[in-house]
């Protein structure tokens, strides 16, 4: 391992770095639990309202708001004077990414419709949050990271539910492709974007805001963020052991489909990280800022994938269940990433020395 990334390592809590096993006990755990708890599943049901079962939409809100309260919405401006890594995040984001997983589902999943618009439903979710973790390990620009990820969030209330109703119902339709039959309400799902995104999206600005004011940024910051944020964690662990308590019965017939789901989620992941990598090198934006698009453009949202899938589609859907295999693929990928990054670093960016200092610095500080 470099210096840079051992450096870096330490940013890597112990919970993020299990990630990957703790999800892996969550679906074991949540199978568990549909098998000898069968009455469950009533249970949930018997709790339902507008679709949703109160307590898995209780851990969708609870896993969306520390990851929001971390963001830094006072420097939404601190990027925009570089217009090429703003421009080319939107287009990585906004353009090549949707159109990207589309693509991807409807190659690898064209004879299973309900996954493969989870997948696409993944696809429209951009990054926010965790990405900072994976750009703090491959040593890019931290600032720049925090700002891409707060215009992503402000910028998904308004785009998801349209590019979901375009690429859900009016390309398919334009490319004669047989939906076998979906039907998918643009309103649904504005109101479902609303509800788990701009709820928690307004908590944390409001708990920032009122944070930073009353006890200062250095507290907030240093005291509680790291306080709140394993509760994204636990509200993620607790929505899966519930999807894979009522999913159970379709997961252990359908093996294979799970697998099937993993083959396009890793192309995409590694396509986008390669092409956001290669547009920074070539666009002259050093290797911190290269970087920082990267993973920006590679990463996704799953978070409020899971929670568009499960209110408009049911916890039962295979929208539902193509949304929580996203994070079990995405967190390993893209720690693998991260030492591609620390190798590209050497090989394409061996005369962009100061920008990787400064952020092998900040990590350190």
């Amino acid at each position: 391992m470099s210096n840079q990334a051992a450096a870096a390592a330490p940013r890597l809590s112990t919970l993020d770095r299990w990630l990957p096993a703790w999800i892996g006990l969550a679906m074991v755990g949540g199978l568990a639990l549909g098998r000898f708890v069968p009455v469950l599943a009533d249970v949930l049901a018997r709790l339902e309202v507008a679709g949703i079962s109160l307590p898995i939409g209780l851990g969708l809100l609870v896993m969306m708001y520390p990851v929001l309260a971390k963001v830094r919405y006072d420097r939404l401006t601190a990027v925009t004077g570089d217009k090429r890594l703003l421009v080319s995040s939107l287009v990585l984001n906004w353009l090549v990414g949707p159109a990207l997983m589309f693509v991807l589902a409807w190659v690898f999943l064209a004879d299973l419709p309900e996954y493969r618009t989870g997948l696409i439903i993944v696809g429209l979710a951009r990054c926010i949050a965790m990405v900072v973790i994976w750009n703090d390990l491959a040593c890019g620009d931290r600032e720049a990271a925090a700002v891409l990820v707060a215009i992503n969030s402000v910028f998904q209330v308004v785009a998801f539910a349209l590019l979901g109703w375009f690429y859900l119902t009016v390309l398919p339709g334009w490319l004669g492709l047989d939906t076998q039959g979906l039907d998918v309400s643009v309103g649904q799902i504005a109101v479902n974007v609303l509800v788990f995104l701009g709820v928690p999206l307004a908590a944390g600005f409001a708990s920032r805001r009122i944070g930073e004011r009353r006890r200062g940024r250095a507290w907030y910051e240093e005291r509680f963020v790291p306080r709140i944020g394993p509760w994204a964690l636990y509200g993620l662990l607790f929505t899966i052991v519930l999807l894979f308590a009522l999913q159970g019965d379709a997961v252990t017939r359908h093996p294979l489909d799970v697998a099937r789901i993993a083959v396009p989620l890793l192309a995409y992941f590694a396509v986008m990280w390669g092409v956001g990598l290669a547009a920074g090198r070539t666009l002259g934006l050093g290797y911190a800022r290269s970087t920082t698009l990267a993973f920006t453009a590679a990463g996704n949202n799953f978070e409020l994938a899971i929670a568009v899938a499960i209110g408009t589609f049911g916890a039962t859907s295979g929208q539902a269940l193509a949304g929580v295999v996203g994070p079990l693929i995405e967190v390993p990928v893209l720690v693998g990433l991260v030492y591609v990054s620390l190798w590209a670093r050497r090989r394409w960016f061996s005369t962009d020395g100061a920008a990787p200092a400064r952020a092998v610095q900040e990590v350190r500080s």
